[in-house]
């Protein structure tokens, strides 16, 4: 078994799957910080949901289960900001935490297997079609990536992130290991949303 990887986390009040883009518009001279030496360093940093806490200040509780992300393009706004699109790649559980004298926080992680591939089964294919309508809606840089509609993981990835349902339900969908098991909770996450008038 392979040693842990100590890598920088970025607590957001989101979910990234792999495959998934996200953009972030930072500030705090932390993020800044650690965008600098990513990019510099060519690697990536760790985007994990905040279980109790706020993005800013006093660094944030986040879930043990998170989403590796690298950067694919950054740019300065109007303001000033530095606007960063990210891009998932695999999933890591974090073993140990490290809190640093800035709030940032690094920690040792272990990488999680993503299952193995499955076909998108034909009886969850109007779930592509509504993925197709929801990236239109999205713009870019969601409309930018390379579509894998007939993809299990890539199509249930994409809808989570996209779809309003509470962050700790992403969060319980992302920590599931096989993409047709997602997927099947998935759905039944809508029916209820339906069957309850999404209250």
């Amino acid at each position: 078994m392979r040693d842990p990887e100590e890598i920088t986390l970025f607590p957001l009040q989101t979910v990234l799957f792999p495959g998934g883009v996200l953009p972030l518009r930072i500030f705090e001279p932390r993020y800044l910080d650690m965008v600098s030496e990513c990019l510099r360093a060519q690697r990536g940093f760790g985007i994990c949901a905040i279980r109790s806490g706020s993005e800013t200040g006093k660094a944030a509780d986040c879930y043990a289960t998170g989403t590796l992300a690298r950067i694919q393009d950054f740019d300065r706004d109007e303001n000033n900001l530095l606007s960063v699109v990210v891009q998932g790649e695999r999933r890591f559980r974090i073993v140990a935490r490290h809190l640093m004298h800035n709030q940032l926080l690094r920690a040792d992680v272990k990488w999680l297997d993503e299952g193995a591939d499955a076909a998108l089964p034909a009886r969850h294919q109007p779930l592509a079609k509504l993925l197709a309508q929801l990236l239109r809606r999205a713009g870019k840089p969601y409309t930018d990536l390379p579509a894998d509609y007939e993809d299990t993981a890539w199509v249930v990835g994409r809808l989570i992130e996209l779809l309003p349902f509470a962050l700790s339900d992403k969060q319980r969908l992302l920590e599931m290991d096989a993409p047709l098991e997602r997927l099947d909770a998935l759905y039944r996450e809508l029916l209820a949303e339906e069957f309850t008038g999404g209250s």
